[in-house]
């Protein structure tokens, strides 16, 4: 389809970006799955060409552009399959925190790092014993003079070995009533004494991502590292949760697409009762409905883009685009990979690491049962 929401200027910055992920991004994927991890030097060189924070201002160091241009990051990250490469949740998710609720003072510190690849952040909301009920939090922040004093662990941590600067969620007020009252967000720089990380995880899927479990042990954070007032923390999470919902449908949506165009090249030039597999009447009918769906996504996401954009609340909508894009991912996936036959269970081929990457999209950001627990009180229900 043509798309309407990009000018002239986003057409070539996406040709860049296109070209360096070509050059910088895919002759290392498998290299860097074996390691778990992403170089730092990619960081810093997708800084260097303003591929990181793209919408910030340039008195914070950044390119002065608009959302549009992390758009035009995620999809043609998403369109190589660069899984490991986690710009859009540096970019996109964690520094908006910083941006938004930081005082100017932390904002002249941290965000001209954070544009060059120089400070990589993470965000640590998750726990071992608590998922998407973030009020339910027990790591500690408790005040004590100039200090406050960490006590917990997180885990599922993207970017957490890489991570320079985490904004992590805490209990301020332990005793909170309502819960979500006493939960504040702090930066954390990685060199704090009694913060320590833990080891990489190993996943199903998102090979050359490090996600990683965080560890809090008297770690004292100066008080001035608190975002906003105390307190306030689940109401900020709440405002920034419609962008990250967004940033995933984002990547759902072009991974899709880039899974239906490669399977496509397949069916066409494999074989089998001598012709073509792209002849056969079942595979011409999956794939239609597959290329159907994936057209309807394109239509609502870059409206939702559009409204996002806009400035307009569309938290309903978000959550909307969040569950079915990441659902409508997995079924793609799944439907094209039948297609490849033995060969789709085979790890050297793109179809089935593409496969187990799908895995994990309708748990991230908050899973699908939650988006639509969301809706329903949206609608009133």
């Amino acid at each position: 389809m043509e798309r309407t929401i990009f000018n002239e200027e986003h057409s070539l910055f996406r040709k860049n970006v296109r070209a360096w992920a070509e050059r910088e991004i895919v002759p290392y994927k498998d290299v860097w799955e074996e390691a778990n991890i992403v170089p730092r030097e990619l960081w810093k060189s997708g800084g260097a060409q303003g591929y990181l924070c793209p919408w910030l201002e340039a008195e914070y160091g950044g390119p002065g552009a608009d959302f549009l241009y992390s758009v035009i990051v995620i999809e043609e990250l998403a369109r190589v399959r660069a899984s490991g490469v986690a710009f859009s949740l540096h970019s996109d998710v964690v520094v908006p925190y910083i941006h938004s609720f930081g005082t100017e003072a932390q904002k002249r510190r941290f965000l001209p790092g954070c544009a060059r690849g120089e400070i990589i952040t993470a965000i640590a909301m998750t726990e071992p014993s608590t998922g998407s009920d973030l009020a339910a939090i027990r790591t500690t922040a408790l005040r004590d003079g100039d200090h406050y004093v960490l006590n917990g662990t997180k885990t599922f941590v993207s970017n957490g070995h890489l991570g320079d600067l985490f904004v992590v969620a805490v209990k301020t007020d332990p005793k909170a009533d309502p819960p979500h009252a006493g939960v504040s967000l702090i930066l954390v720089e990685a060199t704090t004494p009694g913060f320590r990380k833990g080891r990489i995880l190993k996943k199903m899927g998102l090979k050359a991502q490090d996600t990683s479990e965080l560890h809090f042990e008297d770690c004292r954070v100066p008080a001035e590292n608190i975002l906003g007032e105390p307190g306030t923390g689940f109401y900020m999470l709440m405002q920034k949760l419609q962008q990250e919902r967004l940033v995933v449908a984002i990547g759902c949506q072009t991974a899709a697409e880039a899974v239906l165009d490669y399977t496509l090249d397949y069916v066409r030039e494999r074989t089998a009762f001598g012709k073509p597999i792209g002849k056969f009447q079942n595979t011409q009918f999956k794939l239609a409905e597959v290329a159907t769906e994936i057209e309807v996504g394109r239509h609502f996401l870059d409206r939702l883009i559009s409204d996002h954009v806009a400035g307009k609340s569309v938290i309903k909508e978000t959550c909307m685009s969040k569950w079915w894009h990441s659902d409508m991912q997995k079924r793609v996936v799944d439907e094209c990979l039948q297609f490849f036959g033995g060969y789709g269970y085979m790890l050297e081929y793109e179809i089935c690491k593409a496969y187990l990457d799908a895995r994990v999209m309708p748990i991230f950001a908050g899973t699908n049962e939650i988006m639509k627990t969301i809706i329903a009180k949206q609608m009133g229900l």
